[in-house]
């Protein structure tokens, strides 16, 4: 496996241009400033509540995410590259969920499989000829991208049903702003505090027509979700109600919000909360959590639900080796952002070369995620190789494979001092009239010497990102 790219040092260990600025503030700033500062921020995210869950742990069901001082930046000129990408891809996603739900004409022409979809179990076939305003499916999408090698970047994974983090992104960077605001005075740094008011913004513009003054709501499952933090916060920063499933009700396929002056119809909600949880009476019989008669409502076009059901089977990660295929047929183009190379375990052959390289390889189930269900082959032991062999050959079906790659490092706070880290990337796309992004995006970072998972529920921390302006 090469050496990593590290984002801050050249292979001379100059400094990369981008990064001088940061560079010479380390230099200038005593020690103990910055060690002060780091206490700022870790009092500040106590006392606001920047949490999440961990599940199946006896010692506490929540945890404060770490936060690291060191921003992670990024140039003008790779950011315009990655965005461009990320439009694409999401727009090529967008037209598959349509067609698959419609004509299926990228089944028809042997394309992708039609069993890798139609037999999927997260093909949602009550979704079939439904029409939903603007063919959108996918209305916020959050897309992992890694860097590797020469400092090429890549997709990693698309999150599209509930994507996660843009709390953290935003929160990241107010308590930068608060506690390092001279070195935003050196350099222009895009904003990105405006994306609560695009998020509204998108979600009305996906209401039912007809409707002048949509009424948005954001729907949780509840405090005890992982995320809860983050619907909380963005309900609250859109000036919108959050909602549980009690707090709604369907009348004549028409959903109305509970309030103290009676009922209010409701025409977008952005749920958060996966699709077998939202109607008892279409889903999951024994759900608590949804509401009785909303897909019915749904399906008949008096409420947007974003994202849409049924995006799931675009974010399986089995289809993601599809994706490149999905710009070209739908959209006439290369793809501009590679996928990571992927070995379908489906597939006798990827199947045999995997079981004889699973110490080098990452396994991962195709409906995993946080960091759950996967082998990272390089830091395994041979007990765990042996259990994932067994269950890779119990349903080869249920798993792809990728290279290690050596993600790239940015310099981090540790306990040792500053040490590189290795980060990913997650930038959120959001879908309405038109594609819209702000600019970076939440960088998740293994805090663990040596460690490539950077999820938080394994023990990953996030830093703010920072595109420069020029």
């Amino acid at each position: 496996m090469k050496p990593a790219y590290d984002e801050m040092y050249g292979a001379d260990k100059d400094v990369r241009p981008h990064y001088e600025s940061l560079a010479r503030w380390l230099k200038e700033t005593p020690p103990d400033v910055v060690a002060r500062k780091r206490e700022e921020a870790d009092l500040a995210f106590h006392r606001v509540g920047i949490t999440f869950t961990v599940y199946g742990e006896d010692a506490g069901e929540e945890r404060l995410i770490p936060f690291d001082l060191l921003p992670r930046i990024i140039p003008a000129h790779e950011w315009k590259i990655m965005e461009s990408g990320l439009r694409q891809r999401v727009k090529a996603l967008n037209a598959f969920l349509h067609d698959v739900y419609h004509d299926q004409n990228i089944l028809k022409a042997g394309r992708i499989p039609s069993a890798q979809v139609l037999q999927n179990p997260l093909f949602r076939k009550e979704m079939v000829g439904v029409d939903l305003p603007g063919q959108i499916y996918v209305h916020v999408a959050g897309i992992d991208l890694v860097r590797a090698g020469e400092g090429e970047y890549y997709v990693l994974e698309d999150n599209l049903r509930t994507p996660s983090g843009v709390s953290y992104m935003l929160e990241d960077r107010k308590m930068m702003m608060r506690l390092l605001p001279e070195l935003f005075s050196r350099q222009p740094i895009a904003p990105v505090e405006h994306y609560p008011d695009l998020l509204l913004e998108n979600l009305r513009a996906v209401a039912a027509k007809g409707v002048i003054e949509p009424t948005v709501v954001v729907l949780t499952p509840g405090q005890f979700n992982s995320a809860y933090f983050e619907h909380a916060f963005l309900a609250q920063q859109m000036g919108v109600e959050l909602v549980e499933g009690p707090d709604l009700f369907v009348k004549d396929d028409v959903v109305y919000m509970r309030t103290t002056h009676g009922p209010q119809r409701v025409d977008v909600i952005y749920r958060r909360l996966d699709d077998d949880f939202l109607d008892p009476e279409a889903f999951r019989k024994d759900s608590v959590l949804g509401v009785p008669g909303l897909f019915s409502a749904y399906c008949k076009g008096n409420v947007t639900l974003a994202n849409a059901v049924g995006t799931g089977i675009a974010d399986d990660k089995s289809m993601y080796v599809h994706v490149p295929e999905m710009i070209r047929f739908y959209l006439g183009e290369e793809p501009i952002l590679s996928n990571v190379p992927t070995w379908e375990l489906s597939k006798p052959d990827d199947l045999k070369y995997v079981l004889d390289h699973l110490a080098e390889l990452v396994v991962k189930e195709v409906a995993g995620s946080g960091g759950y269900g996967m082998l990272v082959g390089p830091t395994s032991t041979e007990d765990e190789r042996r259990i994932f062999r067994d269950k890779i050959l119990a349903h080869p079906s249920n798993y792809i494979a990728q290279p290690t790659l050596a993600l790239s490092t940015c310099p981090t706070f540790v306990a040792q001092g500053i040490a590189p880290r290795h980060i990913d990337l997650r930038p959120f796309i959001l879908c309405g009239e038109e594609i819209t992004t702000v600019p970076g995006g939440l960088t998740r970072v293994a805090l663990k010497e040596g460690s490539l998972v950077v999820n938080s529920s394994q023990g990953g921390g996030t830093k703010d990102t920072w595109v420069l302006e020029y």
